[in-house]
């Protein structure tokens, strides 16, 4: 990193600035400046605007997993960021969300599962692998650690020697994603490891190990599988932001966080792949948007996005 790619990243919108603070230069959080630019993120418009939304949750039935815009991801969006129960509106979210636990531990979201795939065709709280993980590694990023912990061996448990599945409430009957019940889901492993990367405690053991194999393979076995209809081809080689589906720089960043594999031939081949789309600068562009978040800096395709520049900085420098 050079000091003129530095000054780009702490030119932009405040979470950039605090978040490069924070992760690349190691600046302590009670320091002045990392506090200034925590306070302008919080009262930023568009960070003003998801909390105020996100005060309904759970808002609207989740009826994909890809939708980039649902309730889920931009409450995992303002975890990534860096807010905190201390943000205003924060704590009330989390509230919101507790308050909807299954008898498993797991904090639920609203969904609706046609009776043609094995559901009621209702709406109602429930959780699967692809969501559970999520709203747990978001509450524990806004500092609701031990309200999760309860819950979490009962994820660990849910490991199948080949990683994890695709996993359902109870509730939800025989309801499952498309592909064989044998296969791992590369979606649940992935999210189910950013879970995992906030219980340090976990990462010596078996399940995170499975899980890391797993997602490795999947990688070495990628022009072979596709499983759930997961695939590590030209799209899932785009670089994108937020980092909320199945694609290179979500995974690189979620791996990247486990000491472990780095020296993996597999995970820095991925890495390299990144590398290799910075422009002389050191700078990324979007490579495809979400058109749910075209409104953001990094919803465009046509210049650098300073946000994708620090999230594949912060995770190259992991290396």
């Amino acid at each position: 990193m050079n000091e003129s790619f530095i000054t780009w990243l702490l030119s932009g919108d405040p979470w950039v600035e605090y978040r490069t603070r924070v992760d690349l230069l190691g600046q302590p959080v009670d320091d002045e400046r990392v506090k200034d630019a925590y306070r302008a993120t919080v009262a930023h418009p568009q960070i003003h605007a998801l909390i105020e939304e996100l005060a309904a949750w759970p808002g609207s039935v989740l009826k994909s997993h890809k939708k980039a815009g649902h309730f889920l991801h931009k409450l995992v969006f303002l975890a990534d960021i860096g807010l905190t129960a201390d943000s205003p509106g924060i704590e009330k979210i989390a509230h919101q969300i507790m308050a909807h636990q299954s008898p498993e531990g797991l904090y639920q979201v609203l969904v609706n599962i046609s009776p043609r795939y094995g559901g009621t065709g209702e709406d109602q709280f429930a959780w699967m692998l692809c969501d559970a993980p999520l709203v747990a590694y978001a509450l524990v990023k806004f500092g609701f650690k031990a309200e999760v912990q309860n819950s979490l061996q009962y994820l660990l448990d849910l490991q199948k020697e080949n990683g994890w599945h695709c996993e359902v409430a109870p509730e939800l009957g025989k309801f499952r994603g498309p592909g064989r019940k044998a296969d791992p889901c590369p979606y649940a492993n992935l999210v189910t490891l950013q879970l995992l990367t906030q219980f340090p405690e976990t990462h010596a053991g078996p399940a995170v190990k499975t899980g890391l194999d797993t997602m490795l393979s999947l990688w070495d076995a990628r022009k072979e599988r596709r499983p759930y209809l997961f695939a590590m081809g030209s799209d899932f080689a785009k670089l994108k932001a937020p980092l909320l589906w199945y694609d290179i720089l979500h995974v690189t960043d979620i791996l990247s966080q486990f000491p472990q594999v780095l020296e993996d031939k597999r995970l820095q081949e991925m890495a390299a792949l990144v590398r290799a789309k910075a422009d002389d600068e050191g700078k990324f562009t979007a490579e495809s948007v979400w058109m749910d978040w075209k409104q953001w800096e990094f919803g465009q395709k046509k210049v650098p996005s300073r946000w994708i520049s620090f999230l594949a900085q912060r995770m190259l420098t992991r290396f």
